[in-house]
């Protein structure tokens, strides 16, 4: 683990493919090795890459963006040399990126887990085409776990002008499907489960944003089906070059494949799905059948046509309830939010983490979730946890007794088995449930069904049916008066396999800020998980209208089956 700086100082998944992949884990476990290595064949990866070591840029006060962070700094009349603004919103999410793209003049440098090909991330191509004929640097490292199918088209963007594009970790094999690139993989599947999760987005070297989000409309507020609530945080000053300094030991690292080592344009291209351009999206007019957009391969709006993000549209799900999606738009004044200096330290695994072996990672005590659980044992009086999956495992499980020995009151909250996009990730956490219960933690499980279109932590848009919801944040409020927001999970996957990245805070103000957020969504949006004589109850939201229930409220009976028949069985690092 890399820390940077001192607290004490001011100074130096779209939804489904975590299903894939713990059911990768899983898969091995259960013995499909045999099948998946007849069908894998010899696929492997390129022995001689050429990966032209790169830097991110040397003079950010150079830049606008470098100035204005400066001025901000200046305005505040701080010694603290990093700035920090919440962005809780879905709205926000997207605009503030929007802004960065928009505003940088020398570099952008992206590095996340998953980018879906959509059309929220269409309208952020569209601005990185733009930034790149102005002349702008970017580099893009993506995990490459979901590039597959449709998300394949992402990786055109390798082959446009002053864009880089390098894959970590790259699965060798065909594309055409996730599920057949699992299989044919299968051989390895110590390689499919070790996932760069770190999610940064760096303009200039001034200006960044990080937190639970990937790119997609699912993390916008953009789905027709379920969309997640998630919390990232934007970062000016000295952090946001930390930031970069991760990004390019990632960058430069062995495991980085350049796109072109992988793969050619022609291929990316024969990927691209079949669209009937008799079928267009609503909100949308007729598309040029000539044109096709890089990310998704689906036909462009001529001229004078609109994106659907861009209008307010009513959609409706399969299981027929209709909702209003919000407009997105175009972009957000960065000066107008409001910027809290404080100091701060980095927490990020080293990109090293993905190939050690799991053993000995776990022994080491040395990654991001370990610096996370040691901050978390100097708590004094309260600890708020918001974390999408949450396997604990015996040693952590040890921590939480020992903290909660000194009185600390914790609050958890985190998804229920039906708002759970990786109900096998359930399964690890219901184990430890009662136990969890029994040491006086305070357990919350985030519902499902939600009144409204979930756009945020605490509010909703409208809605004649309702909007399902997935917690996808990961953050934790420490007494008061220190605030992590981050990629990584309170899960064995997290601590054990995946490299993943936080910003640890030392300010009241944003804390304060988050317990804002959260606490309505634990009030009006989650069930409270009681035991009561021996058995679990889990209380109905406020103002809910719903009855408690003894058994997971709103899953499927497929999905309380899978509990059952998996949970005892099934390995905790699978999970």
């Amino acid at each position: 683990m890399h820390t940077t700086a001192a607290l004490g100082a001011a100074g130096p998944v779209g939804i489904g493919t975590f299903t894939a992949i713990r059911l990768a884990g899983f898969a091995r476990w259960a013995c499909a090795l045999l099948l998946c290595c007849w069908i894998s064949g010899c696929a492997s990866l390129p022995s001689h890459v050429d990966r032209p070591v790169s830097h991110a840029l040397a003079t950010p006060t150079e830049t606008a963006l470098g100035r204005t962070a400066e001025a901000w700094a200046a305005k505040a009349g701080t010694r603290n040399d990093s700035g920090f603004a919440l962005v809780g919103s879905a709205e926000l999410a997207f605009t503030s990126r929007m802004a960065l793209i928009q505003t940088a003049q020398k570099t952008l440098d992206i590095q996340y887990y998953a980018i879906f090909a959509d059309d929220t991330t269409e309208r952020m191509f569209e601005a990185l085409r733009d930034a790149a004929n102005r002349g702008v640097r970017i580099r893009i490292l993506l995990d490459d776990f979901n590039t597959s199918g449709k998300n394949a088209q992402v990786l055109k963007l390798a082959f446009e002008k002053n864009i880089e594009l390098r894959l970590f970790n790259p699965l060798p094999g065909g594309r055409s499907s996730l599920f057949f690139r699992i299989l044919s993989n299968l051989k390895d599947v110590d390689r499919i489960q070790r996932r760069m999760h770190n999610k940064i987005f760096i303009a200039d070297n001034a200006v960044a944003i990080t937190g639970g989000r990937n790119l997609g409309e699912t993390y916008f507020g953009q789905s027709e089906n379920t969309n997640f609530v998630d919390i990232d945080i934007l970062a000016a000053g000295r952090i946001a070059r930390d930031l970069s300094r991760s990004f390019d030991q990632y960058w430069n690292n062995p495991q980085a494949y350049p796109v072109q080592s992988l793969m050619t344009a022609k291929e990316i291209e024969a990927l691209k799905p079949q669209v009937d351009n008799a079928v267009v999206s609503p909100g949308a007019q007729p598309s040029h059948p000539d044109k096709t957009t890089v990310a998704s391969g689906t036909p462009t709006a001529a001229a004078g046509s609109v994106n659907p993000t861009t209008t307010e549209r009513v959609v409706t799900s399969p299981g027929g309830a209709t909702s209003t999606l919000p407009a997105l738009p175009e972009s957000t004044n960065l000066s107008q939010l409001t910027w809290t200096w404080a100091p701060s330290v980095m927490l990020v695994d080293k990109p090293s983490k993905i190939a050690a072996d799991a053993d000995s990672t776990e022994e080491s005590q040395d990654t991001a979730v370990d610096g996370l659980l040691q901050l978390m044992s100097q708590a004094k009086t309260d600890l708020l946890i918001v974390t999408s999956y949450f396997v604990p495992g015996p040693r952590m499980m040890e921590q939480l007794a020992a903290i909660r020995q000194k009185g600390v009151r914790i609050r958890l909250l985190t998804n229920s088995l039906a708002s759970n996009d990786a109900p096998a990730a359930h399964v690890g956490y219901a184990r430890y449930r009662k136990a969890l219960l029994g040491m006086g933690i305070e357990l919350y499980e985030m519902r499902a069904e939600q009144e409204g279109s979930i756009t945020s932590f605490g509010s909703s848009g409208s809605s004649s049916g309702g909007s399902r919801a997935s917690l996808h944040a990961k953050v934790v409020v420490m007494d008061d008066r220190l605030l992590v927001v981050g990629s990584m999970n309170l899960d064995l996957r997290s601590k054990l396999q995946n490299s993943e990245v936080a910003i640890v805070i030392r300010s009241r103000a944003l804390s304060q800020d988050a317990t804002r957020l959260i606490e309505p969504a634990l009030a009006r949006s989650a069930y409270r998980v009681e035991l009561v004589d021996g058995q679990l109850v889990w209380r109905a939201p406020q103002g809910s209208q719903l009855k408690d229930s003894t058994t997971e409220p709103d899953a499927s009976v497929g999905l309380k089956l899978m509990l059952k028949l998996i949970g005892p069985f099934a390995p905790e690092e699978m999970l």
